[in-house]
């Protein structure tokens, strides 16, 4: 028998395995047996309805989602997007770089959510919508006689796909037809199909890629992005409807000097009702104040484009207690005897308390129950010299670090998956975080000014021009070389670095020529990023989103972009970038970081003030799933020789013993 506080004892907080930083709502997978169907119920079955009434008649319309700073609003469309995919196709469009390439952001995005495969199906959901599209399920009495589908004969004959598609889409006015029907006749090939994605997506391909998918051009403008865009629309009236989530939008309604200026989207969401793109479920998620500010700035055409409003509402006290239920449930189903109470060792008091006027957010009930969980566990342990240690800052935001950046290394597999001006803007946010004086967007002119920016120089005082480029296509890479000739012939004051991991050519293209001459000498270099320094500038870039949004919680407070920047600064995450080194952004004779996994598991111990044994070899092994448990042994029992940590019970099995941190030791992790 294991009493309940002896389990507590020995197990993480629940509470902290909630990630309260918002995240692509698409890329997180949810328990379904860790939801309160009744919290905001109702805004589910408004957006449900809706999303049924554009099934039946295919007219677009758009639906605000409102809602504080810790409503729920991303797990919210994820709880979505889990309950109603097998109705229609779900897509993610996070927040944007740039606003000049907001349509192409939007494709982008929409791509890559298509691209998923929803759960319990082999295709993804692109290649779903492709199959589910008239031209091959209507079929005349002919063809139905055939053993072959339509799908099946057309699959085989790139000519006949694109006749088939372009005589029963002939009045839909669609963009370059016969281009874009051979995209979607290369999608059921195998051998295409990551291209065709590439292509469809706005990556700039190489010569090879665009010959193989019989095209002479990418896409390369807002127009062409809008145009794309609206063909997936103009050809799915008898397909399930597209809903595409703009999520965590606080970051980019500001314009780059910080005022609100949310017209861009609502540009966009005017022109696919006007222009008549059909069969879209728009849905707009915004922070209740910031929405406010803006929506006095926003024209009143655009405003009356918004189908309906939903305003989140704030959960009971019943609500409440029932997420505590869910999060300790796991706990108390291992003790015996069972607790008295569902929600032990927090009490329906301490809610009432805590939000007397019966009314609270998600977030909040959760922080609550964080911080008395570990008042408690304190309280039990009189192992702890210091009896209610304030929450460690700096080894939390570590664990969440860890955390992200672990996401960011599965999402991002290759460089070329990010946009020039994301890549650009991660590289911005972090310059600023590291104090890097005028750091700013566009140094360039023209169609490439959104892959460069400028800085000054943290120790020479000197202007650095950075300009980065993955575009595998030359010519494009020919127009940012003369952009670059053309610059240093204006500004002969500037450094200028390319960071391109790409090629760059072979000397008989006009465009390698220009970067010998440029960046093969001194002043002006030419960088190539590994991927783990992107993983880095991502990581720390998905912190300043949810920082932006206020949304970034760390030990129970809410955290600001400065707080956020500080953070960085103090727990030097960023020093391990190698990128930010050849920049010359840090300083030279860093020592090397500490092992991650070391870095883990002091974190979590400093975090938990006291573990299982046994749970920290878990948690650390699910964190670092390569790494031998054996040698995580090993780590937690050179930490106790070197008199690191305190091991409670030495004298019991590995796996009923206790960790403790030892406050005195000021380890620099």
């Amino acid at each position: 028998m294991t009493s309940i506080d002896e389990i507590i004892k020995r197990e993480v907080n629940p509470f902290d395995l909630v990630n309260l930083k918002p995240g692509n709502f698409w890329g997180e997978q949810q328990d379904a047996a860790q939801t309160v169907d009744s919290i905001h119920q109702e805004a589910i079955t408004e957006i449900e309805a809706l999303v049924d009434l554009v099934a039946k008649d295919h007219v677009s319309r758009t639906v605000l989602l409102a809602g504080d700073s810790g409503s729920g609003k991303s797990y919210l469309l994820g709880r979505l997007k889990r309950t109603l995919n097998p109705k229609a196709f779900f897509t993610y469009i996070g927040p944007w770089a740039d606003s000049d390439h907001i349509w192409r952001h939007i494709l982008r995005y929409t791509v890559d959510s298509l691209m998923h495969n929803p759960e319990g199906q082999q295709d993804s959901q692109l290649l779903l919508w492709l199959k589910s599209l008239s031209a091959f399920t209507k079929r005349n009495l002919k063809q139905r006689v055939l053993n072959d589908s339509v799908w099946q004969l057309l699959q085989s004959d790139r000519k006949k796909f694109i006749k088939h598609l372009k005589n029963t889409y002939k009045s839909a006015g669609i963009y370059s037809p016969d281009i874009f029907f051979g995209i979607l006749h290369d999608l059921t090939n195998p051998e295409l199909y990551d291209s065709a994605c590439e292509w469809l997506r706005g990556d700039d391909l190489s010569e090879e890629s665009m010959q193989a998918l019989k095209v002479r051009n990418c896409i390369d403008t807002e127009d062409a992005a809008k145009n794309i865009l609206a063909n997936f629309g103009r050809i799915s009236t008898e397909t399930q409807p597209i809903v595409i989530c703009f999520d965590n939008l606080e970051t980019c309604l500001f314009n780059q000097n910080g005022i609100l200026n949310p017209q861009p989207l609502f540009n966009v969401n005017t022109i696919i009702h006007n222009d008549y793109l059909r069969n879209f479920v728009i849905i707009i998620s915004v922070v209740t104040d910031i929405w406010k500010r803006s929506s006095v700035r926003i024209q009143q055409a655009d405003k009356a484009r918004l189908e309906t409003t939903i305003q989140l509402k704030r959960i009971n006290l019943e609500q409440a207690e029932a997420l505590w239920t869910y999060r300790l449930g796991a706990l108390h189903h291992q003790a015996k005897p069972k607790p008295e109470s569902r929600i032990y060792p927090l009490t329906k008091q301490l809610l009432e308390q805590s939000f007397p006027g019966t009314k609270t957010d998600p977030r909040n009930v959760l922080i609550l129950g964080r911080q008395e969980y570990r008042k408690h566990k304190d309280s039990i342990g009189e192992y702890l010299p210091d009896p209610d240690p304030e929450p460690d800052l700096q080894s939390e935001f570590q664990l969440l670090w860890q955390q992200e950046h672990q996401k960011i290394e599965q999402k991002i597999t290759k460089i070329a998956l990010l946009s020039a001006p994301e890549l650009v803007r991660m590289l911005q946010e972090a310059c600023i975080a590291l104090g890097v004086k005028e750091a700013r967007p566009k140094l360039l002119g023209g169609k490439y000014a959104s892959y460069s920016l400028s800085y000054k120089h943290p120790q020479e005082k000197k202007q650095v021009g950075v300009i980065w480029t993955e575009d595998s296509n030359m010519t494009s890479f020919y127009t940012v070389m003369n952009a670059c000739q053309t610059l240093l012939n204006k500004r002969t004051d500037h450094a200028l670095y390319l960071i391109r991991a790409a090629s760059v050519g072979t000397p008989k293209l006009v465009g390698q020529r220009i970067y010998q001459q440029i960046f093969t000498g001194n002043p002006h270099q030419h960088l190539k990023p590994n991927l783990p320094s992107v993983h880095t500038l991502a990581t720390y870039y998905s912190f300043v989103k949810s920082a932006l949004a206020g949304d970034l919680v760390v030990a129970g407070t809410t955290s600001t972009l400065e707080q956020l920047r500080t953070l960085v600064r103090e727990s030097k995450v960023l020093e391990g970038c190698a990128l930010l080194k050849e920049l010359k952004i840090m300083p030279e004779g860093i020592k090397p970081p500490l092992d991650p996994i070391k870095k883990y598991l002091l974190n979590l111990i400093k975090n938990q003030h006291f573990i299982g044994r046994k749970i920290l070899v878990d948690n650390t092994h699910v964190q670092f799933s390569d790494t031998d448990i054996s040698h995580i042994g090993q780590l937690i029992e050179q930490f106790y020789r070197d008199n690191i940590i305190q091991i409670i019970n030495p004298q019991e099995e590995l796996d009923n013993q206790l960790v403790c941190w030892i406050p005195e030791k000021n380890i620099p992790i």
